[in-house]
């Protein structure tokens, strides 16, 4: 008698897309490895994007609860605690979540950051790190932003200011680096426009921060838009 042959991966190949492509979060080749990649070389560039990101959100005293999208294993969805901030975290992975249920003692969710399953000023603010670049509607994923969080809205991002966006573009070229294929790299000022398009009407202020500089320059942090990573912080001021 012949056995028929199943598949047992935690998530078929028909699942591996989002936004109709596919992504590297739905492949666990790359989502298992994910912690020990911020443990390794990277783990420089961590300290000081927590750094900048403390400095921006720190300065709206408002905030007090967080929902962070693409909150991936809840690498920083963790650490929002450390600095007083309440955090519950979001993304659209599986394979991400099943880790973070693990790490993190906080409520999850999974969802689609363009469809927030959140009532109108759900939480205080609302946090994207290195995820906004895979969103293929920025505008709707900001006034949804706009929409669930009631103070402001945090923003880590890659910048595109940086020699080592040519380096992963090279990259993909021989097929190795697959986790910014589908990627859209920013400037702050790119960012900005996008940011006064979906909040036009609204009254806000915007700050950011750019690091992610050679361990060689004579400073780690600048308001110059270059370096490998940016913060930025928009803060709504037409609400009580």
């Amino acid at each position: 008698m012949e056995l028929e042959k199943k598949n047992f991966e935690l998530l078929p190949d028909a699942q591996k897309n989002w936004q109709n492509r596919p992504e590297w979060f739905f492949n666990r080749a790359h989502t298992d490895t994910y912690e020990l990649w911020y443990e390794g070389r990277y783990k420089r560039a961590e300290v000081w994007q927590k750094k900048v990101m403390e400095q921006l959100v720190s300065k709206d005293k408002r905030v007090k609860t967080l929902v962070e999208f693409g909150c991936g294993t809840t690498r920083f969805t963790r650490w929002w605690k450390e600095i007083g901030i309440k955090a519950t975290g979001g993304d659209i992975s599986p394979l991400m979540l099943s880790q973070a249920v693990h790490l993190f003692d906080g409520d999850l969710v999974m969802a689609d950051s363009h469809h927030m399953p959140f009532k109108d000023h759900t939480f205080d603010s609302l946090a994207f790190i290195t995820t906004f670049e895979y969103y293929k509607d920025p505008v709707k994923v900001i006034r949804e932003s706009a929409r669930v969080a009631k103070y402001g809205i945090a923003m880590g991002m890659m910048n595109r200011n940086s020699p080592k966006v040519l380096r992963r573009r090279v990259q993909q070229v021989f097929g190795k680096n697959p986790f910014y294929v589908t990627a859209t790299f920013y400037t702050p000022a790119m960012l900005i426009k996008i940011i006064e398009e979906a909040l036009e009407g609204r009254d806000y202020t915007i700050e950011w921060s750019c690091t992610g500089l050679p361990k060689w320059f004579p400073v780690q942090q600048w308001s110059v838009p270059y370096g490998d990573f940016f913060g930025l912080y928009v803060k709504l001021n037409d609400v009580d």
